[in-house]
C-alpha cells in the first residue's frame, strides 16, 4: 500500500471512530484517580492527572510543585531529576534537547518518544525521529517518564522510554496568572496564563478553557547568540453531559536562533574559551503550527472510549557557515587559512568566507487514536482491559542550499527530497488483579511503509516492515508500603526513511528496526512517613540497535550493532517535617542511575551503499573503532541529582541542587584523548575536537521562593551556581556547559 492509499482508511476510521479526534491513551485517568480538584460535580469523565501512578513498571512524575519551585529554565534541567535519564546540553535554552534513557546515546533525542497528553508531539516519530523542537518547559504543569513494559501501550519507540508532557488543566473557577523572570545575559521571560469553566450553556452541562502565552529571549551559551522564542497554547473542554466530552487544542510556536552552530576544535576551545563562536551569521528559525481533538464517551462506569486526531506542520530553517564540523574545507576557496586556523586556535572572521549552507525542512504530520478503556471480571477476576489502534502519516519535504556569500539565504539547490512515512499500529493488554498480586500481558503491532522521492534525479523508492511486540509486567504488594514490580517486553524503532531507502537508487537499504529485550525489576516502598524510595534494575539486550559512524550523524554511514546495557536506578526521598510532624520541613533528594554495563557487543557493522559497496568510511565494513567489548559512546557510568532544601507553609522555600555527570567516551575507539587517535598526534582527526573522553562534572544550582501573600510569589535562583566550565558533547565539536546564571522573578495570581 503507498502512502496516500493511506488517506482513506484513516478517513473512515475516523468517522467510524464518531468523527472524533485526537490523543493516545495516555492522558486519561478513568474515574476511580479522584487526585483532579478541578473537575465539575456533575461530570465524571474526568480530565486526566498523573497516569504514569498507575502503571506496573518504573515511572517517574515531576509535578507542577517541583516544576515552579526550583524554578526549572529548560527541559534538560527538568529530567535531570529523575533517575535514568541522561540529558546533555546544546545551546542552553533547551531548544534542541539531547534526551537519553539507561545509557542510550542522547544525540538528537532519536531514542525517545515525546508525548503531550498522550499525543506523539515528534514532527515525524516514524520517519525522522530527531528533535529540534521542544516548547517551552513553563508551558506545562507536569511530566511523566514511562520505562520499561508500559511503553507498548504507546510506540514507535518503545526500546527505551518516552515523555509525556501534561497541559495545564481548565480550572474550574476562572482566573490566571502574569509571571515574569529576568537575568543576567539578557534573560527576560514572561509567561500569562487565563482560563476558567462556565456550567450549564445551551444545554451542555459546561464549556470552557485555558490561554496560555511565553515570551522568552535571551543569551546562549556562547559568544554571537541570541534566541527569542513566542509559544501560544490553547486548550478547550466540551462536557456535553455526564457521559460526553471534547478536548481541543492548538499550538503555534516560533523560535528564531541567531548564532546556532556546532562545536569547537580543541585549540579553540583551549586558547579561545568554551563561549567561542565564530559563525556569528547563523540563523536558525522554526514554526510550529498544532491542533488536537479528544472525545471521550463513557458507555457505562466501567467502559470508556476515547477517540483522537491530530495533525501538526512544522518548518526548520538553518543556515550556517559550518554545515556539519568545526574543521570541513567549505571555507577554503575564499579563506585559504580557514582550516588550519582553527586547527590552530586562531579567531577566524567568518566574513571572509564567501560559502553559506541552508538546511530546510518542512513536516506534515497527523493521525487517528481510538483507545478503549474496560473494567470487568472475566474469570472471575478483576481485570483492566485497554486496546488501542492509531493510523498515522508523516510527509517531509527537505532542502539543501549551497550559497555563495556569508549571508546568503539562497543558492544552488543540492537536495530535494520528498519523504513520506505512514503506520498502523495497535495495542492490547489486560492487567488481571488478584489478592496482592497482578499480572498485565500485552502485545503491539506495528506495520511501516516508506517511500521517498529525489526531485533532482527523479529517482524513487518504496519499503516496508511489520513487527509484533509482546510485553509482559507483573507487581506483587505484600504491605501497602512496598510494591514489588516486574517487567519484559520487546523494544522496538523504526528506521528513518533515509536510512531504509537508497536516495540515489530508490532501492531498499539493508537496514531493519531497533529490537530488544527490555527487562526490568524493583521495588517502590514508602517505609515511614514521609519518606519514599523507588529502586530498579534494568537489563536491555539490543539484537540491533542503530548507530551512527560519528555517533552524531553527518556524512558518515549509518551502522548497526548488538549491545548491552545493565545498570541500576535509585529515587528517594525524604522530608523531615512529615516524618517529625515538624512545620519546619528539611527534605533530602536523590536521583541515581549506576551504568556498570553500556558494551558493545557485537561491532557495528556499516549499511552497504546502494552499489553494494562497503562505505569508505567503513574499514572492513565495521563503523571505524568499533569492536566486541568496548564501552558505548556517551554512556557515563554514574548519573546524580541531589537535593537538600528546607521549606515552611508560610510560602517559603529554599534548596540546593547538585548534578554531576561521570566521565565517558566520544568515540567508539574509547579514546582517553584527541591526541591518541590512530592517525596521529598532529592529524586533524586529532584535533577536531570529536575525540577524546569527556571528563566528569558537577553543576551547582540555588533556588529560593518566598509567597509574600496569597497572589503573590518572588523568585531567585542561581544556575551553574560557581560557574564551572565543563565539556557536554564532541559529537561535531566541542560543546560546553551554560555559564552562571542568575534570575529573579514574580508570579501574580488572580
Amino acid at each position: 500500500m503507498s502512502y496516500k492509499d493511506g488517506l482513506l482508511p484513516a478517513l473512515l476510521i475516523s468517522v467510524i471512530a464518531q468523527g472524533a479526534v485526537a490523543k493516545e491513551q495516555s492522558q486519561v485517568v478513568q474515574a476511580a484517580n479522584n487526585t483532579n480538584s478541578d473537575v465539575l460535580p456533575s461530570v465524571d469523565v474526568e480530565e486526566s492527572v498523573e497516569r504514569a501512578a498507575t502503571f506496573s513498571g518504573s515511572t517517574s512524575i515531576i509535578d507542577k510543585n517541583t516544576l515552579e519551585r526550583d524554578q526549572v529554565f529548560t527541559i534538560n534541567e527538568a529530567l535531570r531529576k529523575v533517575p535514568g535519564v541522561y540529558v546533555r546540553d546544546e545551546e542552553g535554552f533547551g531548544l534542541r534537547p539531547n534526551i537519553a534513557f539507561r545509557g542510550q546515546n542522547p544525540f538528537r533525542s532519536t531514542k525517545v518518544l515525546f508525548l503531550e497528553d498522550g499525543i506523539p508531539f515528534n514532527f515525524a516519530p516514524y520517519g525522522d525521529n530527531d528533535i529540534y523542537y521542544h516548547p517551552p518547559i513553563e508551558r506545562y504543569d507536569a511530566i511523566e517518564i514511562y520505562k520499561g513494559a508500559d511503553l507498548t501501550q504507546f510506540g514507535p519507540q518503545t526500546i527505551n522510554g518516552a515523555i509525556n508532557y501534561l497541559t495545564p488543566k481548565v480550572p474550574v473557577e476562572s482566573g490566571g496568572f502574569v509571571s515574569f523572570m529576568g537575568g543576567n545575559r539578557d534573560y527576560r521571560n514572561g509567561h500569562a496564563r487565563y482560563g476558567g469553566m462556565v456550567k450549564n450553556v445551551n444545554g451542555l452541562d459546561a464549556v470552557g478553557g485555558v490561554v496560555d502565552y511565553i515570551h522568552k529571549e535571551g543569551m546562549e551559551r556562547r559568544d554571537n547568540t541570541f534566541a527569542t522564542v513566542d509559544d501560544a497554547n490553547l486548550k478547550s473542554i466540551i462536557d456535553f453531559d455526564a457521559r460526553n466530552r471534547l478536548t481541543l487544542r492548538g499550538d503555534f510556536y516560533h523560535q528564531d536562533e541567531q548564532g546556532a552552530t556546532f562545536g569547537l576544535t580543541d585549540a579553540e576551545y583551549r586558547k579561545l574559551g568554551a563561549n567561542y563562536n565564530p559563525d556569528k551569521n547563523a540563523s536558525f528559525i522554526n514554526d510550529r503550527w498544532s491542533t488536537s481533538a479528544t472525545y471521550e464517551h463513557s458507555f457505562n462506569n466501567d467502559v470508556t472510549l476515547e477517540t483522537s486526531f491530530y495533525w501538526s506542520s512544522y518548518e526548520r530553517n538553518w543556515w550556517r557557515q559550518q554545515n556539519e564540523f568545526p574543521t570541513e574545507n567549505q571555507c577554503s576557496a575564499s579563506y585559504p587559512t580557514y582550516v588550519q586556523d582553527r586547527l590552530n586556535g586562531t579567531p577566524v572572521d567568518m566574513d571572509l568566507c564567501s560559502y553559506d549552507v541552508g538546511r530546510k525542512r518542512n513536516y506534515e504530520t497527523w493521525g487517528v487514536a481510538p483507545t478503549l478503556h474496560a473494567k470487568h471480571d472475566l474469570f472471575g477476576i478483576e481485570s483492566q482491559l485497554d486496546a488501542g489502534f492509531r493510523a498515522h502519516f508523516e510527509d517531509q519535504r527537505r532542502e539543501m542550499i549551497r550559497g555563495s556569500s556569508p549571508n546568503a539565504r539562497d543558492g544552488q539547490l543540492l537536495e530535494k527530497n520528498e519523504r513520506f512515512a505512514e503506520a498502523y499500529s495497535g495495542f492490547v493488554q489486560n492487567k488481571f488483579s488478584w489478592k496482592d498480586w497482578s499480572f498485565t500481558p500485552g502485545v503491539r503491532v506495528e506495520s511501516v511503509g516508506y517511500e521517498r522521492k529525489n526531485l533532482l534525479n527523479g529517482t524513487a523508492g518504496q519499503s516496508s516492515l511489520t513487527e509484533i511486540l509482546p510485553s509482559f509486567a507483573m507487581t506483587y504488594s505484600p504491605t501497602d508500603e512496598a510494591t514489588l514490580f516486574f517487567g519484559i517486553h520487546r523494544g522496538f524503532a523504526p528506521p528513518r526513511v533515509e536510512d531504509a531507502v537508497y536516495n540515489d537508487t530508490g532501492g531498499s537499504a539493508e537496514i531493519g528496526p531497533e529490537i530488544s529485550w527490555n527487562t526490568e525489576f524493583g521495588i517502590r516502598t514508602r517505609p515511614a512517613r514521609g519518606v519514599k524510595a523507588d529502586l530498579t534494575y534494568f537489563h536491555n539486550d539490543f539484537d540491533a540497535l542503530t548507530v551512527l559512524g560519528t555517533v552524531g550523524g553527518g556524512s558518515t554511514p549509518v551502522a548497526q550493532g548488538k549491545a548491552l546495557y545493565e545498570g541500576i536506578e535509585l529515587m528517594t526521598r525524604a522530608d523531615f517535617g512529615e516524618v517529625f510532624n515538624w512545620t519546619h520541613n528539611p527534605y533530602a533528594q536523590i536521583a541515581y542511575m549506576w551504568l556498570p554495563t553500556a558494551e558493545t557487543t557485537e561491532a557495528f557493522r556499516c549499511v552497504t551503499l546502494s552499489s553494494g559497496a562497503t562505505p569508505a568510511a567503513c574499514p572492513g565494513g565495521y563503523v571505524f573503532g568499533s569492536a566486541a567489548g568496548k564501552r558505548a559512546p556517551y554512556a557515563p557510568e554514574s548519573l546524580l541529582t541531589a537535593t537538600l532544601g528546607y521549606s515552611h507553609p508560610s510560602g517559603f522555600d529554599a534548596h540546593l541542587e547538585v548534578a554531576f555527570v561521570s566521565e565517558q567516551y566520544a568515540d567508539f575507539l574509547n579514546l582517553e584523548s584527541g591526541a591518541d587517535h590512530p592517525d596521529g598526534p598532529n592529524s586533524s582527526n586529532a584535533r577536531t575536537g570529536s575525540y577524546g573522553k569527556i571528563n566528569d562534572y558537577v553543576v551547582v544550582n540555588f533556588a529560593t521562593s518566598y509567597k509574600v501573600r496569597k497572589d503573590l510569589t518572588l523568585y531567585v535562583s542561581m544556575k551553574n551556581l560557581l560557574d564551572n566550565t565543563y565539556i557536554t558533547d564532541r559529537v561535531r565539536g566541542i560543546q560546553s556547559g551554560m555559564p552562571r546564571l542568575v534570575q529573579a522573578g514574580f508570579k501574580y495570581e488572580f
